[in-house]
């Protein structure tokens, strides 16, 4: 949840941030000192096939503690660990590490149809069972969030897409 996202002025201004947002904030409770956030960055330089991406892009060319990479102040930010990364999908060895190898993730975010599929698909492949809180997603209009759950409900049941009140409700044990 960054300000590249958040900022209408942005030219990856994701227009249902604020529902995702809303949607993180009750969930970020039910996880205490397990909620893990994710960045995306720029590269110093980029590569390969990300020369063409920045090429249409230029705007978000800017080094990492730009502000425009800077997480969104919000209650469930403060004194949690934060994994950067300058692709799109997050998993990898650091977010492993971050969330304690832990084989269970929950996943809510922006954009739906982007960083929080890349990281779904990824974290699935390795073997993490992987729950997207649909309504505490964005995607960058409302067909594409759907198409992104969509694509992400074929890979169940390693991906299931469910919703904060069924989640914040298997975590206390309540019926959801």
């Amino acid at each position: 949840m960054q300000r590249i996202f958040g900022e209408p002025e942005s030219g990856w201004f994701t227009p249902r941030f604020a529902d995702a947002a809303a949607g993180i904030e009750q969930l970020a409770p039910a996880f205490g000192r397990r909620v893990v956030h994710t960045r995306f960055v720029a590269p110093a330089t980029p590569e390969d096939a990300w020369i063409p991406y920045y090429d249409l892009w230029p705007f978000a060319l800017v080094p990492p503690d730009d502000p425009l990479y800077d997480l969104v102040p919000s209650p469930s930010v403060a004194d949690h660990p934060v994994v950067s990364a300058t692709t799109f999908g997050k998993w990898g060895p650091e977010l492993d590490r971050a969330i304690g190898g832990s084989r269970e993730l929950v996943l809510a975010g922006v954009s739906t149809d982007c960083c929080v599929l890349s990281t779904a698909l990824a974290a699935a492949d390795a073997g993490v069972h992987v729950r997207v809180a649909a309504d505490a997603c964005a995607g960058l209009s409302d067909a594409d969030h759907q198409r992104a759950l969509d694509a992400m409900a074929l890979y169940a049941p390693l991906v299931e897409i469910t919703d904060v009140a069924t989640v914040v409700a298997s975590l206390s044990g309540a019926p959801g």
